[in-house]
């Protein structure tokens, strides 16, 4: 008789758990499944399937259909899409999902990144430069299909001061810096890097220039820089070799920031219209997602290598 009401205990604790998650409310629209409305929101169907079933069992028809125009309930979780890839503002500090309409046409591949925090920042208006903020796109999405928690900062167009350009660029790169620690902190004990894009004039199809920085006092900066650039010499257009010139953070700016951000920096510029002659970078395709795979590899490479190592 002991057992009875260690049972009862066992359920009704079990069912104060289950009240506490936390629910939105969404609208299955035409053509809706389970999985389907799962993946518009961002969240992985097969994690979390049993969980949306077991929410919303009295609007489910034939066990896995849902009725259009009815209200669903959606579990708040931290892997999902909307939360693992942000966007934050620099003047009022909010984070925005990256991705919208674009969650239905993406699924978790693995979770090799899933400790694995990444901060890019842009360096060029969106507004002149559309390929440089397709590129950040497509590296958060190729990113966070593998489990990786990605935050992105600026296009360039925040009128962070009306003084000097000098003191607007510094004004700028302390937001970053602020920002950035801030969430280096909290997600202390991940392996945590950031990368700044800064593209030089406008990008446009055919060949451009790449060159990876890094900063002289970081080994995991170098490391980064060098992972990511070993893949872009494997693929240049160029058959000329490439001697491992080292290139360090040198304007004022960049060692500024690498200098007091937390995490390991690297910098990767793009010049456009490139000539296969030139000294100063590795000339490659100007293709988006030819080049957003390149990187990728890279960043792979950096995590896998530093896995291998620990």
């Amino acid at each position: 008789m002991k057992l009875l009401p260690a049972l009862l205990l066992w359920a009704g604790m079990s069912l104060t758990l289950v009240g506490q998650t936390d629910y939105y409310d969404v609208v299955a629209e035409p053509g809706d499944g389970i999985y389907s409305i799962l993946r518009k929101q961002g969240l992985d169907p097969v994690t979390y399937y049993e969980t949306f079933l077991n929410a919303n069992l009295e609007n489910i028809k034939n066990g896995s259909q849902l009725h259009e125009g009815r209200t669903y309930k959606i579990p708040v979780v931290d892997d999902s899409f909307k939360k693992t890839g942000v966007k934050v503002q620099l003047i009022d500090k909010k984070e925005t999902p990256i991705f919208d309409d674009e969650l239905a046409n993406m699924s978790l591949k693995s979770r090799t990144l899933g400790n694995a925090i990444y901060y890019l920042i842009l360096e060029s208006p969106a507004s002149k430069n559309k390929f440089i903020a397709d590129i950040a796109n497509n590296l958060a999405a190729s990113l966070m299909v593998h489990g990786a928690k990605v935050y992105v900062f600026g296009s360039g167009e925040e009128n962070l001061s009306q003084s000097n350009p000098e003191t607007a660029a510094k004004e700028k790169m302390g937001q970053y810096i602020e920002a950035i620690n801030k969430r280096y902190l909290q997600n202390s004990g991940k392996y945590q890097r950031l990368l700044v894009i800064r593209a030089n004039g406008l990008i446009e199809n055919g060949k451009m220039d790449v060159a990876v920085y890094h900063h002289q006092k970081s080994e995991n900066s170098q490391r980064f820089a060098e992972n990511i650039q070993k893949v872009f010499k494997d693929n240049s257009v160029s058959n000329r070799s490439y001697k491992d010139v080292e290139r360090i953070f040198e304007d004022r700016n960049s060692l500024y920031l690498a200098t007091n951000t937390l995490p390991a920096v690297s910098l990767l510029t793009i010049d456009g219209n490139s000539k296969t002659n030139s000294p100063n970078g590795i000339p490659v395709r100007s293709d988006k997602n030819n080049f957003t795979s390149l990187i990728t590899s890279g960043i792979l490479k950096d995590y896998a290598d530093l896995e291998i190592e620990d």
